[in-house]
C-alpha cells in the first residue's frame, strides 16, 4: 500500500456530527450553522486530495464529490440520528463521486486521513471507483453508470420498513437501466429515495444542449415516481425535500439543481469540473480559503514517472484511441460531403473526447451524433443506419462498456449490419480508476454462430497501425470492432530499427504477423501487450535464448500458416491485457490441438483484481516484461 508520513493539512477534527430527526422539517440555527461549516470543510478537502490525484498524474474526479457534500451532510446527519430507520450507506450510481465514500470513511475512522493524499495511486488501495472488500470504511462497489439503482432496490427488498438512499445524477439518469429500476420501484413500492444532482454536466457537454427535450423531473414522474425538486445549495430546502421524501412512503426523487462546482472560479458550470481539477484552480481555490498547510503541500508534489526503457520500441509514442478518428477522417475526406451524409453515421455516448470522436465531430460535424449516456440504443442506432449495404454506422465508448451491449451485438448481427465500433481503454494500462473499467472481455463481441453474419475483432498494436486498419477495414461489410488503450503506446521498430507499421506497411486482415523470428519458441500478442511482450523478446535474445515474436492483430481469425509455424515450435506462450478466462490465451490452445500441434503452452493474463495507479497494472498482473522473460525460461527449462 502507498502511504505517506505527511499529515493531512486540513484539520478534520473540525467535523461536527450533527443529527437531524427525520420528523422535523426544519432545521435550528444551531443545526444550520453546523451542517454550513461540514459542508465547507469537506468541500475544501475535496477540491485537496482530489487535487493530489492531478498532481500524482493519476487523474480523478472533483466536481460530483464536491457538489453532492450538502446532501451527503444531511444524509450522515441523519443515519447518526436514527440509525434503525435507515440502511446506512451512501450508495451512489456515480462510481467517479468515489470521493465521498473515502472522505466519509475518513471522517467516521475507518481510514485513516493521511491516507486520502494517495488518491488513485497504485497500491494505495483509493481507485477512481469504490470497491468492496478493498478499501477500509467503502460499503459497496460501483462504476458503471446506472447500475446502482436497480441494485439499491434489491437492498431495499431485503429491508423492509427501512429508507434506502440513491445518489444519483442526470448523467446516470440516461441509462436505460434506471427506467427499469424507477418501474420495479413503484410497482412494488419500495422504500427508495434518490438523491440527484441534476447540474446539466456530463463529459461531453451539457444535455440540455445534446439531449435537448430530455428532463430528469419529467422522466421519473412518467414512471410514476414522486419528484420533489429545487436548489441544491439551498440547505434549508434541501433538507426540507429530504425530510418529505422520508416521510412520503414509496419511492421519491430529490433533484437538485446547481450548478457544477458551486464556488470554484474557473470550474463553475463547466462540464470540465467533471474531470479532477487542475492543480493550478486548485491552488488558487485554498489560497482563497486560507488552506496555506494544503497548498504547500500540494506544491510539492510530482508525478510517478516509469523511467523503464522498451527495447524493440521508438522513443515516439502516440495516442491510438485519438489516431481512430485521424484516421476515419482520412477516409471521410476523400468523400463528398453529399456522400458522406448518405453513407455514414458516428453516434458518441458522451465519451467524443477519450474515443477520438471528437476529431470526427469537429471535421465533419454532418455525420456526427453527440448523444448521451446511453450505449445501448446508440449502439444500435448506429447498427440500424447501417442495415443498407454501402452503408457505414460508427460507434464508440470505453471497452469495459462494451459487456453492456452484447445483446445489441446479436441483433445487429442478425439483421447483417454495417457497423464499425471502437471500444477505447481496452485492457489494464493507464487505469487508475480499476476493476470496474477495467476492458478485459472484448471478445464478448464475437459471440455468433459458425456460419454467421462476418464479425472481425482488432487490436492494432500502435498509432501506425490503428491508421492502417481502420483504412482497411472502413468499407468492408459486416461488424467491426476496433480495440484501443487508454494509454499511449511506443511505436513498434523491425529488426533493422525501422518503425514496422511504418511507410509501405499495409493491414490485412486475418494475418499475423511475424515481429522477431525465433527458434526457441515464439510469444504470441496483441495491442499494447506487444511492445512489453517485444521488449522481452529482445532481452532474452542478448541472453542466448531465441524466442520469436508474433503479433496477432486480428484477434478471433486463425491464421493457418502462422500456426503452423508457431506450432511447431517447441514453445508457445500467449501474452494479453484481456481476462485469461475469455481472452486470447484461453482458446489458442484449442487452435493448436485442433490441428494437431502440441507445443508447450502456456498464457498470461489479466487475473486480479487491480491495483490503482497507471503502467503498475501491468507488473500487478505479471505482464510486465521481466514476468514474461520469467515465464519463458520455465517453458524453455
Amino acid at each position: 500500500m502507498t502511504t505517506t508520513t505527511a499529515r493531512f493539512p486540513i484539520d478534520l477534527s473540525a467535523y461536527k456530527p450533527v443529527a437531524l430527526d427525520p420528523i422535523s422539517p426544519t432545521l435550528s440555527t444551531e443545526q444550520r450553522e453546523a451542517l454550513s461549516a461540514n459542508i465547507q470543510l469537506c468541500r475544501d478537502a475535496i477540491v485537496f486530495f482530489t487535487a493530489t490525484g492531478a498532481a500524482h498524474g493519476v487523474g480523478g474526479h472533483t466536481g460530483g464529490p464536491y457538489d453532492t457534500v450538502p446532501e451527503v451532510m444531511i444524509l450522515d446527519a441523519l443515519f447518526r440520528s436514527a440509525p434503525e430507520k435507515f440502511v446506512p450507506i451512501f450508495f451512489d450510481e456515480a462510481g467517479h463521486r468515489v470521493g465521498t465514500q473515502y472522505l466519509m470513511a475518513a471522517l467516521h475512522g475507518e481510514l485513516p486521513a493521511e491516507q486520502l493524499m494517495s488518491y488513485r495511486l497504485a497500491h494505495s488501495k483509493l481507485p477512481g471507483h469504490p470497491e468492496l472488500g478493498l478499501t477500509p470504511g467503502v460499503k459497496f462497489s460501483s462504476g458503471r453508470l446506472g447500475h446502482m439503482w436497480p441494485y439499491v432496490n434489491g437492498v431495499a427488498l431485503a429491508h423492509p420498513g427501512k429508507t434506502v438512499f440513491c445518489l444519483g445524477s442526470d448523467g446516470s439518469q440516461q441509462e436505460g437501466n434506471d427506467a427499469e429500476a424507477a418501474r420495479l420501484a413503484v410497482a412494488q413500492h419500495l422504500n427508495v429515495k434518490l438523491i440527484i444532482d441534476d447540474n446539466d454536466v456530463t463529459i461531453a457537454g451539457h444535455p440540455s444542449k445534446y439531449l435537448p427535450g430530455f428532463s430528469v423531473a419529467k422522466t421519473l414522474e412518467g414512471h410514476g415516481v414522486k419528484v420533489l425538486e429545487g436548489d441544491g445549495e439551498d440547505l434549508d430546502g434541501l433538507y426540507a425535500r429530504i425530510v418529505e421524501a422520508i416521510n412520503t412512503p414509496g419511492p421519491v426523487a430529490v433533484i437538485n439543481k446547481r450548478p457544477m462546482c458551486p464556488g470554484i472560479d474557473g470550474l463553475e458550470g463547466s462540464n470540465h469540473g467533471h474531470d479532477v481539477i487542475s492543480v493550478k484552480l486548485a491552488l488558487q481555490y485554498l489560497e482563497k480559503r486560507g488552506q496555506t498547510a494544503a497548498v504547500e503541500h500540494l506544491k510539492s508534489l510530482q508525478p510517478p514517472k516509469n523511467t523503464y526503457t522498451f527495447l524493440g520500441s521508438s522513443s515516439k509514442w502516440d495516442s491510438s484511441r485519438n489516431v481512430f478518428g485521424d484516421a476515419v477522417n482520412g477516409v471521410l475526406d476523400r468523400m463528398s460531403e453529399a456522400e458522406r451524409k448518405a453513407k455514414v453515421v458516428v453516434i458518441d455516448s458522451d465519451l467524443e473526447g477519450s474515443c477520438g470522436l471528437k476529431k470526427i465531430h469537429d471535421a465533419h460535424p454532418e455525420v456526427f451524433i453527440p448523444s448521451g449516456i446511453m450505449e445501448r440504443g446508440n449502439l444500435s442506432a448506429a447498427a440500424g443506419f447501417g442495415m443498407e449495404e454501402g452503408k457505414q454506422g460508427i460507434f464508440a465508448t470505453f471497452a469495459a462498456f462494451l459487456e453492456m451491449c452484447i445483446s445489441e451485438i446479436t441483433m445487429a448481427r442478425l439483421n447483417y449490419s454495417n457497423l464499425l465500433c471502437h471500444f477505447s481503454h481496452s485492457g489494464i494500462d493507464d487505469m487508475a480508476d480499476n476493476t470496474c473499467h477495467f476492458g478485459l472481455n472484448n471478445f464478448f463481441a464475437d459471440n455468433g454462430l459458425d456460419d454467421g453474419y462476418d464479425t472481425k475483432l482488432y487490436f492494432p498494436a500502435d498509432a501506425n497501425q490503428m491508421k492502417a486498419v481502420v483504412e482497411a477495414v472502413f468499407f468492408d461489410p459486416g461488424l467491426r470492432f476496433i480495440f484501443s488503450t487508454r494509454s499511449k503506446t511506443p511505436l513498434i521498430l523491425n529488426a533493422k530499427g525501422e518503425e514496422l507499421f511504418g511507410s509501405g506497411y499495409t493491414f490485412v486482415p486475418g494475418q499475423d504477423e511475424v515481429v522477431r523470428e525465433g527458434s526457441a519458441g515464439y510469444i504470441v500478442s496483441f495491442g499494447d501487450a506487444l511492445y512489453r511482450a517485444l521488449d522481452a523478446v529482445e532481452r532474452l535474445k542478448q541472453e542466448g535464448i531465441d524466442v520469436g515474436l508474433i503479433n496477432k492483430p486480428t484477434l478471433n481469425v486463425v491464421d493457418e500458416a502462422a500456426i503452423a509455424t508457431v506450432g511447431k515450435s517447441p514453445f508457445v506462450l500467449v501474452v494479453e491485457p484481456f481476462n485469461r478466462r475469455t481472452g486470447l490465451g484461453s482458446r489458442f490452445g484449442s487452435w493448436l490441438l485442433e490441428r494437431g500441434y502440441s507445443p508447450k503452452f502456456a498464457y498470461l493474463g489479466t487475473h486480479e483484481e487491480g491495483c490503482g495507479g497507471l503502467w503498475e497494472q501491468y507488473p500487478h498482473q505479471g505482464l510486465d516484461p521481466e514476468s514474461i522473460m520469467k515465464k519463458v525460461k520455465e517453458l524453455v527449462g
